[in-house]
């Protein structure tokens, strides 16, 4: 006799829809869970470095050897490249992931934007291992536009070095919305979005436009750093002149410098510059193919009302700087 709590061969449609409703339910709720958590804005998965395995434990009276290896440990970054996006911060970590003497983390876990509350033993255990003499780093651009990051940052170490990277805010606000476009092909037009009632005022509430308002956001941080904590490194320059501005980078850290025009060629496909193979490498390396792509047509007039708005805050933040980026 079958068992009557399972869908056999003589049970009904309604019994077996029944029999599996509750794994279909199951499934159901796992699925929205994880597009909850995929949801932009939310902390991000971040992998852990793993921990080094405990060495074998040896039988008594073995002859111990002495491990010329140390695997260092976990550390709070010394140094932060907290901004922004689209000006060239992923060129600038691997740029710098080639001297010997940074430990970099290669993802951005927004620890300090959409993860505080995970608590700082969450956020080093995230960090690469290094030994003494060695600096700890990670890249998160949003930090710079988040009004909260400063105050925490301070909190976790007042002696963090922060390096900015910047771009003109115009190109920057064009690439960043390239890169939306490219994820969302049904996007309304740049001048739609940047601007109010056609050509009317610049509408600041589009990220692709605040982010670019450089002099306020650094006013923000400034309120919890001295500005000789911060280094301001050209996203332009980091094209036409990849070595003098890493030169620069290495120079703010106290590192030596060993990352060189040696380690750099242009590429003109690309239109910035490339890593030449390493040793042991069959290929030069170039960032992914996300970096570098075409701009949208956006009309000339659109560019000179923005290049117009922005003139004020980049003379602001020129002077908050004591550096002329040559926007204008």
């Amino acid at each position: 006799m079958a068992d009557s709590g399972s869908p056999g061969a003589g049970a009904g449609p309604g019994a077996v829809l029944g029999a599996l409703r509750a794994p279909l339910a199951l499934l159901a709720l796992g699925l929205g869970a994880y597009c909850l958590c995929a949801l932009s804005g939310r902390c991000p998965p971040v992998a852990r470095v793993p921990t080094p395995a405990p060495a074998p434990t040896q039988p008594p009276g073995a002859h111990r050897l002495t491990l010329a290896s140390d695997p260092g440990r976990q550390r709070f970054p010394q140094a932060l490249i907290v901004g922004v996006k689209k000006g060239g911060t992923r060129a600038l970590l691997e740029f710098l992931r080639l001297h010997p003497d940074v430990r970099a983390l290669g993802s951005e876990p927004h620890f300090f934007d959409r993860c505080y509350e995970r608590g700082l033993a969450w956020y080093r255990s995230l960090m690469p291992r290094t030994l003494d003499g060695q600096i700890t780093m990670e890249k998160t651009p949003s930090y710079f536009v988040t009004r909260e990051a400063p105050h925490r940052i301070h909190s976790m170490s007042p002696d963090t070095k922060l390096i900015v990277v910047v771009r003109n805010p115009v190109t920057r606000a064009i690439s960043d919305y390239a890169q939306t476009l490219s994820k969302t092909p049904g996007l309304p037009s740049f001048r739609a979005l940047a601007f109010r009632h056609g050509l009317g005022p610049v509408d600041t509430a589009w990220s692709a436009v605040r982010i670019g308002l450089y002099a306020q956001h650094l006013d923000n941080w400034l309120h919890y750093f001295p500005l000789s904590h911060f280094l301001f490194v050209s996203g332009e320059r980091l094209v036409s002149d990849p070595a003098g501005e890493v030169g620069r980078v290495q120079d703010f850290l106290g590192l030596k410098r060993v990352v060189t025009d040696k380690h750099f060629y242009f590429n003109a496909t690309k239109g910035f510059p490339c890593l030449k193979k390493a040793q042991g490498s069959s290929r030069p390396r170039c960032l992914g193919k996300s970096k570098g792509r075409p701009h949208p047509h956006v009309p000339q007039a659109v560019v000179q009302r923005l290049q117009d708005f922005y003139r004020p805050f980049n003379r602001k933040f020129y002077q908050m700087t004591g550096q002329d980026f040559g926007w204008d």
